[in-house]
C-alpha cells in the first residue's frame, strides 16, 4: 500500500499507526532516500539539487515496491513524476491522503526541515504544490479525508482499505 499526498498529511505518522493495525511494516520513503545517501534530505537538497534527489527517490521507491508487502509514505512530490506513479500503481494499493493545505502547514509548525517549505508562508507554498500535484494525486485508487481527523481514525481508514481492496 502506498500513502501519498502533501506534507503534513500524515502519511508517516497514519501510515506507521495502519503499517502495526495491519502487522506488517511500514517504509517511509524519505527516511530509506536520507539512509542511502547517507546525509538528511535537506542536506542532498542543498548539495546536490532537486533533481538528484528526485533520481534518488526514484530509485528507492522501486527497491522498496519491489520488497514484501508493507504501507509506504512516499514524498509529497514524488507523483509529479508519470513512472513514479504508474511504478506506485503497480506496486500496491495506492491511497491520497488529502489535506487543506492550512491544516497541512499547521501540522508541521513551519516546515523545519522540508527544502520545498522553507522560507515565509508554507501554507501558500503547499497550496501552489496541490494545484500542481493535484490530478496526480487524484489518479491515486482511493481517497481518505485527513482534515479534523486524528491519526486513529486516518490510519483505521488506510487499514479498513487495504483489507477491502488490497488483499490484506
Amino acid at each position: 500500500m502506498i500513502l501519498l499526498g502533501l506534507s503534513g498529511a500524515g502519511k508517516t505518522t497514519a501510515g506507521r499507526l495502519a503499517a502495526k493495525v495491519l502487522g506488517t511494516r511500514f517504509v517511509d520513503l524519505d527516511r530509506e532516500i536520507a539512509r542511502h545517501a547517507r546525509r538528511p534530505i535537506p542536506v542532498i537538497f542543498e548539495r546536490d539539487g532537486e533533481a538528484a534527489f528526485r533520481v534518488l527517490e526514484s530509485a528507492c521507491a522501486r527497491v522498496a515496491f519491489a520488497r514484501e508487502p508493507a504501507v509506504i509514505a512516499v514524498g509529497a512530490g514524488f507523483v509529479e513524476d508519470a513512472a513514479n506513479r504508474a511504478a506506485a500503481r503497480a506496486a500496491g494499493l495506492t491511497v491520497y491522503l488529502e489535506v487543506d493545505p492550512a491544516t497541512a502547514a499547521a501540522r508541521l509548525r513551519g516546515g523545519r526541515g522540508r527544502p520545498l517549505l522553507a522560507g515565509r508562508d508554507p501554507a501558500a507554498r503547499l497550496a501552489a504544490q496541490l494545484e500542481r500535484r493535484r490530478s496526480a494525486y487524484l489518479e491515486a485508487e482511493h481517497v481518505v479525508a485527513t482534515d479534523g481527523e486524528s491519526a486513529e481514525t486516518i490510519a483505521g481508514r488506510v487499514a479498513s482499505l487495504a483489507r477491502e481492496h488490497g488483499g490484506w
